[in-house]
């Protein structure tokens, strides 16, 4: 489970001069710094990267989010104008998110939180309501410039410029029809060039990391199974749920006790009927599909809700979250030996290591809720399928940062090794690629910031 979930509400967007309050716990507008909106000169007005920037602001995603359309206009206005002495961690805290003079960037993450949530939007725009642009920009980690990347190869011209004086110019007319072709000729060969290395690269993909290599390839579906918010609602029964019990018509009704208020009972409706599931869900699920590279068409996002019985028997699974919030890991629970555990309905939470190794705690227990600063656990499992095809990998956090910290782990290459180095030295001396691996993430403010191996099992078959 994932601890009290943070559902991304809408929140509409005024286009008047309002800094965003530096709590990441709402979204108050503040009247009190109106330098922050970008007015540009005309020289900025006709930049096409500026162009770009103002077509990204005015998706749907930034439109909902003033924290992020204030943010991605301060960067892009001195970033295109190279006033890169305005681009650090502190500056953009006190000029975007009106945080003191002289405030400690280490002491409060604002800035680092949101440029992670910043990348996720852009990439998302790129790969949908972008995909089209000739032009790219992108914030490389632990820098807040951006960079501004054409998507289209560059073609060579037609012709060399002829010369504006006829007397200058000694060629025949034939000879300049020959020069012609020639530059046409390179031109083709440059087009076919470029096909021939986009055929290759989706003939040939780039390999994908251990251990993803074992739930994304090229010739099986892989589906990615978030957690559900309308789990929620056994908080309002006090009761446990068992899988049988999700799978049930009547599932979420049993969870809501009668004669409630007539307003509680449409907001209690609404939350069972939407999709929603947790942020921290999604930012895994954009790390995959990032990792995936090419193969990332063969990676279908699935709520809980709307998975089958039957589905499990082909196929690659990616389950997120835990039996509270995902029951579907409950199949998986058995083959694990470090079981999340909730301590009474919306109780503290902890993995119990079911048999301990020297020097193993019996218990590890987390955050005490979501957005606290402190250490979370978070377990990332390796399987196999079942019917004997196919992977499983669960990854489950006692909250939020837990989870978002294994989606870090997935994607940063040192933290792999880190988990490599770990499993070969477990001295398990019958090899198996199935494994199990607890991990212990810092985190500050709602982020994870650094991510620790703590033990790890090899599971056969």
């Amino acid at each position: 489970m994932h601890g009290t979930r943070r559902p991304l509400g809408a929140v509409a967007f005024n286009s008047r001069p309002y800094i965003m309050s530096a709590d990441m716990q709402s979204t108050e507008l503040r009247r009190d710094q109106p330098h922050l909106v970008v007015t540009p000169d005309q020289d900025l007005r006709s930049d096409p990267r500026w162009l770009l920037v103002e077509r990204i602001l005015h998706s749907a995603p930034f439109q909902k989010s003033p924290n992020l359309h204030a943010l991605l206009s301060y960067l892009a206005e001195y970033s295109i104008l190279g006033k890169v002495e305005a681009l650090t961690e502190r500056q953009i805290g006190e000029a975007v998110f009106g945080k003191p003079a002289g405030y400690s960037p280490a002491e409060d993450s604002a800035v680092r939180v949101h440029m992670r949530q910043l990348r996720l939007r852009l990439h998302e725009y790129f790969d949908q309501e972008g995909r089209h642009e000739v032009q790219r920009l992108d914030i490389p980690k632990g820098s807040y410039l951006l960079e501004f990347q054409s998507s289209e190869p560059e073609a060579k011209p037609l012709a060399p410029p002829v010369s504006a004086a006829p007397a200058a110019s000694k060629k025949t007319w034939r000879f300049a029809m020959r020069e012609v072709l020639f530059w046409a000729a390179i031109t083709a060969a440059i087009v076919c060039a470029f096909g021939w290395y986009r055929a290759a690269r989706i003939a040939a993909p780039i390999p994908i990391s251990w251990p993803l290599n074992a739930v994304i390839q090229p010739d099986r579906q892989t589906r990615i199974v978030v957690s559900d918010s309308s789990t929620m609602l056994r908080q309002l029964g006090n009761q446990e749920i068992t899988l049988d019990q999700y799978l049930r018509p009547g599932f979420r009704e049993s969870m809501i006790p009668p004669h409630l208020d007539a307003n509680f009972s449409r907001l209690l409706n609404y939350i069972s009927d939407s999709q929603l599931t947790s942020f921290a869900d999604l930012t895994v699920y954009s790390s995959l599909k990032k990792l995936a590279g090419p193969l990332d068409t063969q990676l279908v996002l699935t709520s809980a809700r709307d998975l089958d019985r039957r589905d499990l028997e082909r196929g690659n699974y990616v389950f997120v979250g835990s039996p509270t919030s995902n029951p579907w890991v409950s199949l998986f629970a058995n083959q694990l030996n470090f079981q999340e555990v909730e301590d009474g309905i919306g109780g503290k939470m902890y993995f119990l290591n079911k048999k301990p190794l020297p020097g193993e705690l019996n218990v590890y227990q987390g955050l005490a809720q979501t957005g606290a600063g402190g250490q979370d656990y978070a377990t990332i499992s390796l399987l196999p399928g079942g019917m004997g095809q196919g992977s499983v990998l669960i990854l489950q956090g006692l909250r939020q940062e837990g989870t978002e910290a294994l989606g870090e782990l997935l994607a940063n290459p040192d933290d792999r090794a880190q988990l490599e180095r770990a499993l070969a030295n477990h001295g398990d001396s019958q090899h198996s690629p199935y494994f199990e691996a607890l991990i212990r993430a810092q985190a500050i403010a709602g982020a994870p910031v650094s991510i620790q191996i703590v033990t790890v099992r090899t599971i056969h078959r």
